[in-house]
């Protein structure tokens, strides 16, 4: 270990420092074998800032989103479904920041009770995202592929798919949900942590293994091959209003994997240095952190993005927005006909929508 008696005796002065076992388990005693780590690996007054940005455009945007479906309920897609709970997932997780961004300020002061909550919200988020968007791209693949409109002419079965995403979401999180609590350091402070008793590096491997592979791997292999197939289908097609209606789609997938992948990949690196696969030093302890930090406020970002991808891309939400803008009184209707606005439709039963 790359660690000197002098680095140790001067960890309380040193506040820009912190230790941290190959076990993967906070330091509870100062005779435990540290590394020495820097703590701010990120400006925290930066992360915060950027936290309550993401809040702000978060719940806004979300409840939009919410807003323009929900008013839409006639010609309500099977797709804008699942888009809806998607922005309701990420409306919840928003909900957790101005607590996540406390805690890297001031650590963690909120108890073990809340520990469990926000760590259960921040999971379900994750889960249910990749998984409604599994879902979606099923949806495309039967509607374009194959050319069949079963899920669409029976709505209901989309209500109990999305039940079943929120619960199977539930499953996967319950575990950090469970073994998640304050837990104090040897001065006192306390992290926001999952702890097994001894054997909490072993467990955890478990506990992240499991979940990701159903969670996140499977989803993604389904994405791979229904995307693939309906993007052969299209350019065979060459029929561009089916291509720009998938825009959306696309560019909601992409987002979502520009966000989560990095910290996932990271997470892989980690799983593989705490079960000796890859050699553990403070060297890669230290980077693996840094990166786990930058990849978690990428994969926060996201909760905030969906909203603008609909505004800036999707026709439909703009005209749809507008529409309930005109109705509350606040927009004109001569501002509609200016800019050639008739009526709103969402995706046609058997098209992709593009919100």
């Amino acid at each position: 270990m790359a660690s000197t008696t002098d680095d140790t005796s001067n960890w309380w002065f040193g506040s820009n420092y912190d230790f941290l076992n190959f076990t993967g388990l906070p330091p509870v005693e100062e005779d435990v074998r540290p590394c020495r780590r820097d703590i701010e690996t990120l400006n925290k007054y930066i992360v915060v800032v950027i936290y309550a940005l993401v809040f702000l455009l978060s719940v806004l945007g979300n409840s939009l989103v919410m807003l323009v479906i929900l008013y839409n309920k006639v010609s309500r897609s099977v797709t804008d479904v699942y888009l809806l709970n998607l922005a309701i997932a990420d409306l919840l997780f928003a909900l957790t920041l101005p607590i996540w961004a406390t805690s890297k300020a001031k650590g963690w002061i909120f108890g073990t009770p809340l520990c469990k909550v926000v760590s259960l919200l921040k999971e379900v988020n994750f889960y249910s995202g990749i998984l409604l968007l599994a879902c979606i791209s099923v949806d495309r693949y039967l509607a374009i592929v194959h050319a069949t409109r079963t899920l669409t002419q029976k709505r209901h079965l989309v209500k109990f798919i999305c039940l079943g995403i929120w619960s199977l979401s539930v499953i996967l999180s319950l575990p950090l949900f469970l073994f998640r609590q304050a837990f104090p350091l040897y001065d006192s402070r306390l992290v926001c942590y999952e702890v097994l008793g001894s054997n909490t590096a072993k467990w955890r491997m478990v506990l992240r293994i499991l979940p990701h592979t159903f969670g996140f791997v499977l989803p993604l292999l389904v994405m791979l091959f229904c995307y693939g197939f309906t993007l052969r289908t299209l350019f065979k097609a060459h029929t561009g209003q089916k291509h720009r209606a998938m825009r959306v789609i696309f560019a909601v997938v992409l987002i979502f994997l520009l966000c989560w992948l990095p910290y996932n990949l990271v997470l892989v690196a980690d799983t593989l240095m705490r079960t000796q696969i890859i050699k553990e030093t403070c060297e890669r302890r230290n980077d693996i952190n840094k990166a786990l930090d930058a990849t978690e406020i990428l994969g926060f970002l996201h909760s905030c993005l969906n909203p603008l991808i609909y505004a800036f891309i999707g026709q439909n939400f703009r005209h749809g927005l507008l529409k309930i803008l005109v109705a509350r009184g606040l927009v004109s209707k001569e501002f509609l006909a200016h800019h050639g606005i008739t009526s709103y439709t969402s995706s046609s039963v058997n098209g992709p929508s593009n919100l």
